[in-house]
């Protein structure tokens, strides 16, 4: 199963001066393991940055989605928190989440936010918007397939009657969202009897 990782990335930029400096960036990917996405990594950032860089460290990401926006460049990581009874049903469990939006503004994250999750059940909170530092996201697609692991679905944001932003959302694993796959279960007791 695949998980999202932050790969931060050390490599020399040209400036718009013309000078060159080092800088740090963190991208976040799908992988299967931390050595799948330095594998990936390299793959994504070889035809991208020009002369060397240097994978200086890997984390494993915990994120419940990431809703994607074609008009914002700047991300931003959200904490949403309900409370959810615990299996003896007497006490209340306070949850988090982590999500990721693509934004023009901490407002701006909000309302997407807001508008994205308007199907949940449960009653939420948002208790921070800050700013993220990654610069782009690598959703895993299969070679086979050409479909992305991660589920990707498309969201058009309407503003005045008019559709202002296409987005999409990468589901994490474990979420409810595209784990309606269908699957053949065979009893081989069954199948032999017939």
């Amino acid at each position: 199963m695949n998980s999202w990782f932050t790969v931060k990335v050390k490599y020399t930029r040209q400036l718009e001066n013309g000078t060159f400096k080092r800088v740090s960036e963190p991208y976040l990917l799908a992988a299967m393991s931390f050595t799948d996405a330095e594998a990936r990594i390299y793959e994504e950032l070889g035809s991208r940055i020009r002369g060397e860089f240097n994978v200086v460290g890997i984390s494993r990401t915990e994120l419940h989605d990431i809703f994607a926006y074609d008009d914002a460049d700047t991300w931003y990581k959200c904490k949403i928190t309900y409370e959810k009874l615990d299996e003896d049903g007497e006490k209340n469990k306070k949850i988090s989440q982590q999500f990721l939006v693509s934004a023009h503004s901490v407002k701006d994250a909000f309302d997407r936010l807001q508008e994205s999750l308007e199907s949940y059940i449960v009653g939420f909170e948002i208790p921070s918007i800050i700013v993220s530092p990654i610069v782009e996201i690598f959703p895993f697609v299969s070679d086979e397939e050409g479909k992305s692991q991660f589920p990707i679905v498309g969201n058009d944001v309407e503003v005045d009657g008019n559709s202002v932003a296409h987005g999409s959302f990468y589901s994490a694993p474990g979420t409810d969202v595209g784990d309606e796959v269908e699957s053949e279960v065979i009893d081989e007791h069954d199948a032999e009897s017939e």
